[in-house]
């Protein structure tokens, strides 16, 4: 990518950038925030973004990359895991909203009324590395990915050409349930708003009630960007809200049946959009009518054994997922589930992602993961096991139901019913947290 200078925002000064509770801020104000923050912000090379408010994430967000510094997004909150991401990059300090009391070493916290500075339009180099994101954990330790301004204006276009018309040449309200520090909810929530014509709206709401008041508290068109497991939540839930645009979901597989049902419930068009940490977003479909994903313009798919290779014009080469697809004329594919996935047990295949979905479809079973242990010494292949949201069912009764449909082979063995699964703040499950669940129940 050839090295040039980008706007830190685009658009007219007056143009609505936040708004929410009956405030509205506007593209001038947010940047006189930014060079006010700066300002402030301590000497260092990383910082690890912790703010919740999204306007004041945005604002460290961009306050950090001006000073040349790195944004760390770690994958959790979590004390340990912050610690680890300090460890791995030099120089690192921890910026939050507010003063954790004792205020530990190396934390800045945001003032409450942030201060101003007026100045020219800030600009970045397409090159300069702004941000480094950690994947979820689900498969393993997280692993670092840097982004730079350029990969982040040059992705934020293609997403714009893939949902804008959702919401036509209008200006929309973004609201997540989302992190800003995960990828999906950066690019969406973040980025969006900040490189396009839309506006952020500060919150990220939970409970279905809290989504319905943010959203009634941004004009319309309405965007909700969220994942299967708040859309689920959302519908089960049968609160009532406001017009939307569209609603946008990743993170994990949507099922077609509540694709279909949130499409119905809130009378609007649900996008799935298809990416990683190491790619962003690069493909999109309807999932209550199609099966297929269409790619994002300029993005190209080879398919190999053990894997895919992504090209886009905002990565600076070929990254390689796990993912295994289907490649279909005119820019489409279907997924066929993961390598890891994959097992192979006394000569007969089945995939983690297919067993788990059967398991979800017992009745009275509310949410469960399958997952396939590490082999015991001398063992070649490892246990399936699985655990299991059922409040109202046993363990062998599920089992019972399981065994008229599943293979023996593939029957996970142990099955254990917990109150909850380990999700993470995007819905995903890590696996150390699974399987310390399964140990406990030994």
């Amino acid at each position: 990518m050839s090295s040039c200078l980008h706007p830190l925002a685009v658009g007219a000064p007056a143009r609505p950038l936040a708004a929410g509770a009956g405030a509205r801020i506007d593209l001038a104000t947010f940047l006189e925030h930014v060079r006010g923050v700066a300002a402030l912000l301590p000497p260092g090379r990383h910082a690890v973004n912790l703010c919740e408010d999204r306007y004041r994430f945005l604002v460290g967000f961009c306050a950090i990359a001006l000073r040349g510094q790195v944004n760390l997004l770690p994958p959790s909150r979590a004390p340990a895991v912050v610690a680890d991401v300090q460890r791995c990059h030099d120089q690192a300090w921890c910026l939050g909203d507010s003063a954790p009391d004792p205020l530990p070493d190396g934390w800045f916290a945001l003032p409450e009324v942030l201060p101003r500075l007026p100045g020219e339009a800030p600009l970045l180099d397409a090159a300069q590395q702004v941000a480094i994101g950690f994947t979820s954990g689900s498969t393993g330790a997280p692993a670092a990915n840097p982004k730079t301004w350029g990969a982040f204006v040059t992705s934020t276009a293609q997403n714009l050409q893939a949902l804008g018309d959702l919401w036509g040449g209008c200006t929309p309200a973004v609201v997540a349930t989302v992190p800003p520090q995960h990828m999906y909810g950066m690019e969406m929530s973040v980025l969006l708003p900040l490189l396009a014509p839309a506006v952020l709206h500060a919150g990220r709401p939970f409970f279905p009630q809290d989504v319905a008041q943010a959203l009634a508290e941004v004009p319309a068109p309405r965007l909700l960007v969220t994942t299967p497991v708040h859309l689920k939540a959302l519908v089960e839930s049968g609160v009532a809200l406001p017009p939307l645009a569209g609603i946008v979901t990743a993170t994990a597989p949507l099922p077609q049946a509540l694709a279909a049902a949130a499409e119905a419930c809130f009378a609007t068009e649900v996008r799935e959009v298809f990416g990683s940490t190491e790619t962003c977003i690069f493909a999109r479909r309807r999932t209550a009518s199609e099966q297929a994903w269409t790619l994002l313009p300029g993005v190209r798919l080879v398919a190999e054994e053990d894997g895919t290779q992504v090209h886009a014009p905002h990565l600076p080469g070929p990254v390689v997922l796990a993912d295994l697809v289907e490649l279909l004329p005119e820019g489409r594919f279907l997924l066929r589930g993961r390598r890891a996935d994959l097992l192979e047990i006394a000569g007969k295949r089945a995939s983690l992602g297919d067993l788990t979905r059967r398991l979800q479809a017992v009745s009275g079973v509310r949410d469960a993961v399958v997952v396939q242990l590490d082999p015991e010494p001398g063992q070649p292949v490892g246990r399936i096991a699985a655990l299991v949201v059922a409040p109202e069912r046993e363990e062998a009764d599920i089992l019972r139901e399981l065994r008229a449909g599943m293979d023996p082979v593939f029957l996970p063995r142990p099955l254990r019913r917990v109150a909850c699964l380990p999700r993470n703040e995007t819905g995903k499950l890590p696996r150390d947290a699974v399987l310390a669940l399964l140990r406990g129940g030994e």
